[in-house]
């Protein structure tokens, strides 16, 4: 683990950005990347740079995922991942920052692996993510693979260049959402009701928008459903996002409002919710933790 793999097999430009660094096949559909994390960074490190976020852990699995699509399942580069579920419970106090960058393992076993003649379109996979060998992490994601030309038909001609996003409206405070820098923040303050948000989209972001795109990225609705818990529960309750159950429903686009609800679903337990024009975009049951309970740098 020398290096890092090229970016363009996992979807980013930045090779800051790009977190596994090597794989090997350790069975019939079932894999091991290797990854690193760095010790700090504007996300995916808690402000005081004692603790990995989950959504490191999340992206990560993501990047393994599309990693071995391109690599073991011969998927052209030019092909399009559509997620349709995410499902992640992680641990937070295996989520330690130490000395030195923390190097994870994930443990990939692919499912329901659909081909139309020899193309994949469509695969299930679970991923066992471990640190220092204690697992922190266990994941389910179901996407649909699309080719370029038809990635372009489904999007009816909409491209990052011809998208404009919304102007974004000022946010919350930072430390309301867990954030260091308000640039972080993906709220505005409620303009309806108490746990009801504008998504704020700035596609200057280097790490939600690390390259153009033509609809807001699931990772940025992930972000979105992490604040509203934060904000739901309060800065001073203790409590941090531990896991994510997400389903979603369709593209959210770059020039509609998003809205983002968030209701108390009872046992430390938030329900999220996204809606452009009245239709949900995606929804996400968060579930939250005692921060006291984690064990930073163990």
């Amino acid at each position: 683990m020398t290096a890092g793999v090229p970016r363009q097999l996992v979807h980013r430009a930045a090779i800051a950005e790009t977190f596994p660094t090597s794989w090997s096949r350790t069975g019939t559909d079932r894999f091991s990347v290797s990854a690193q994390w760095p010790r700090a960074h504007c996300l995916h490190v808690s402000p005081d740079r004692t603790a990995y976020d989950p959504l490191l852990v999340v992206e990560t699995v993501r990047q393994a995922g599309t990693l071995l699509n391109h690599t073991e399942y011969k998927v052209p580069l030019d092909h399009q991942f559509v997620l349709q579920e995410f499902r992640i419970t992680t641990v937070p106090e295996y989520l330690g920052v130490g000395p030195v960058p923390a190097e994870p393992v994930v443990d990939i076993t692919f499912s329901d692996i659909r081909h139309r003649g020899k193309r994949l379109v469509s695969a299930r996979y679970e991923a066992d993510v471990r640190l220092d060998g204690m697992r922190v992490a266990h994941a389910d994601v179901a996407f649909t693979c699309t080719s370029g030309a038809v990635f372009s038909r489904l999007r009816g001609g909409r491209t990052a260049d011809t998208v404009t996003a919304l102007p974004v409206p000022p946010g919350l405070l930072a430390a309301d959402v867990g954030r260091e820098s308000a640039a972080d923040v993906v709220l505005a303050p409620p303009q309806q009701a108490e746990g009801h948000w504008q998504l704020r989209v700035d596609t200057g972001h280097a790490v939600f928008f690390d390259h153009p795109l033509d609809h807001i990225p699931g990772m940025l609705l992930l972000e979105s459903a992490r604040q509203a818990a934060m904000a739901r529960t309060g800065p001073d309750s203790g409590l941090i996002p531990v896991s994510f159950d997400t389903t979603f429903h369709r593209f959210a686009e770059l020039d509609l409002p998003t809205w983002i609800e968030s209701t108390d679903e009872g046992d430390g337990t938030l329900k999220v919710v996204g809606t452009q024009e009245g239709s949900a975009v995606f929804e996400c049951v968060v579930g939250t933790a005692e921060r006291s309970a984690i064990l930073y740098g163990e």
